[in-house]
């Protein structure tokens, strides 16, 4: 049995890495493909279940992926929205616990309220991996984007306290209202604090590792032990995991060099590629479980999970509605990446897709309670907690494309590259003023100079983000036998260019995606 196991892994990921240029191909997200194929093998009888421990798919889950995500956030863009993601995150979290709850009790009068409370929290947060593999790669605003991958980020932390307070309650026999609003501030508390410890004990740790794949691996292990350490002392792994994630996100400054920029990049592209993988073909194969669970008369939960879907995607439709006038009337200033136009409420709306996190909680419900009886309701919270995730991977995900082309939202590329143009110009007028400063103080030969500032200066004139040809490294490099005194000349123009660049990304005129772009273009030319 562990051979097949192995087996059908093996085989995930490898339809993982098929999926890339398949899905370039079609038009669709390689997370929608791969939930897909794992429901195509869900339903083949000679292919074997799945068996992983529920409660360890988050722990091996959950913290690559959330570094992943994290190392794309900018602290600017999430204190601007500051407000939008928590009424999302916190606020909406909890709505739609409680109206999911509502339905679902009233559909099953038998469950009792903790167990469908326990429903509601898990279906109730969108996916930050969904939300990552979908829309970020729509070409959607990066302002939307940003909202929608802050909203996934943090709605976890919120769900799963919800969560652990509904289980306990119902397994328990008792339920204190004022418990679980003090185990939500401890969560919190916690989960801040450990992911501020490893956060600063990382970056002060990184700052003594000289190569970069030391310091890569370093940031590997950090958000499992952040995870484990959280959840071990009560506090909220999630929270933990973000925290740290930022942390060594905003403090890169300290250890970060291109060498461990161009290895990070490529490793973390890798590892959340294959993890992404994983994830979403796990929740295809989840499927099997979940009709093995609910025996032959798997038909009869079908209603039941159509109203929890029609409560948890219309609910989301008439906050963002009700949210989207409130901002525009009164705090559009203050929270600009909220949407602007009912196109953007639409795109916004149809986004909120569900993934990992919701199956990993519905496999987790417990089998008993303390009495020893059955966990009521365990059933019909698992076959709609799938159904939700199902429906809105495989009919919200591959449409999404559609509804973006259909409302017309899309990127001010036009704008972004403007920007761009404009710090490549600030980048190599910073160059050019170190090479001054230089020459001045090495009293570098008329030749040399001339051949450097030529080639800086043809890179200033066309001050293009799109023409890579005349690197002034590789101008210098074909037309001077370069001595390591040249080297570290050069080195020395380049890393003035890198510091304007990092001053650029403090200030609130530039989207962060283009001083990324540029950053990624300057590790490339040293």
């Amino acid at each position: 049995m562990e051979h097949h196991q192995l087996e059908l892994i093996f085989a995930v990921l490898f339809a993982t890495i098929l999926a890339q240029p398949l899905g370039r191909r079609l038009g669709q997200a390689p997370a929608v493909l791969m939930t897909a194929f794992g429901v195509v093998l869900a339903l083949i009888p000679q292919v074997p279940n799945i068996e992983i421990d529920p409660e360890l798919i988050l722990p091996l889950v959950l913290p690559p992926l959330l570094y992943a995500a994290a190392r794309r956030t900018s602290w600017r863009q999430f204190a601007e929205n500051w407000v939008a993601i928590s009424l999302r995150a916190v606020v909406l979290v909890i709505v739609t616990t409680a109206a999911v709850a509502w339905a679902f009790h009233l559909w099953y009068p038998a469950v009792p309220i903790g167990a469908a409370v326990a429903l509601g929290a898990l279906v109730a947060p969108p996916d930050p991996v969904a939300v990552s593999a979908l829309a970020g790669k729509l070409g959607l605003p990066r302002r939307l984007v940003a909202v929608l991958e802050g909203e996934g980020l943090f709605n976890d932390v919120t769900a799963i306290v919800l969560y652990t307070a509904a289980i306990q309650a119902v397994v328990t026999g008792s339920f204190s209202a004022w418990g679980a609003f003090r185990d939500f501030l401890v969560s919190a508390l916690v989960g801040a604090l450990v992911g501020l410890l490893f956060g600063w004990a990382g970056s002060k740790l990184m700052q003594r590792l000289d190569e970069a794949p030391w310091r890569v691996a370093l940031g590997l292990l950090l958000p499992f032990a952040a995870y484990g350490l959280s959840e071990s002392r009560g506090g909220s792994a999630v929270l933990a995991v973000l925290v740290c994630s930022m942390y060594l996100t905003h403090a890169a400054t300290d250890f970060s060099d291109s060498d461990y920029r161009l290895v990070g990049d490529s490793f973390w592209e890798i590892t959340e590629m294959l993890v992404t993988g994983f994830a979403f073909g796990l929740i295809g194969l989840e499927l099997s479980t979940v009709l093995r669970d609910a025996g032959p008369d798997w038909p009869r939960f079908i209603g039941g999970a159509a109203v929890i879907i029609a409560v948890v995607v219309g609910l989301r439709l008439i906050w963002l509605l009700t949210t989207t006038v409130i901002f525009r009337s009164w705090w559009r200033t203050r929270d600009k990446d909220e949407p602007h136009t009912w196109r953007e409420t639409v795109v916004t709306w149809w986004a909120g897709m569900r993934g990992v996190a919701t199956v990993a909680l519905a496999l987790a419900v417990p089998f008993t309670t303390d009495s020893g009886q059955p966990f009521p309701g365990r059933t019909e919270i698992l076959f709609t907690a799938i159904a939700v995730v199902l429906f809105t991977l495989l009919l919200q995900g591959p449409t999404l494309p559609a509804v973006v082309r259909a409302t017309g939202v899309h990127a001010d590329t036009g704008t972004e590259r403007a920007f761009e143009r404009q710090l490549w110009t600030r980048v190599l007028e910073a160059e050019l003023a170190r090479l001054e400063e230089i020459s001045e103080t090495e009293h570098l030969p008329a030749e040399v100079y001339d051949r450097l500032r030529t080639g800086f200066e043809r890179r200033l004139a066309q001050a293009d983000p799109e023409a890579a040809g005349d690197n002034p490294r590789t101008h210098t490099d074909r037309t001077l036998a370069f001595t390591t005194k040249m080297r570290s000349i050069t080195n020395e123009v380049l890393e003035a260019g890198r510091a304007e660049a990092l001053a650029a990304r403090r200030e609130p005129g530039i989207p962060p995606d283009v001083v990324d772009r540029v950053m990624r273009r300057l590790d490339l030319r040293r």
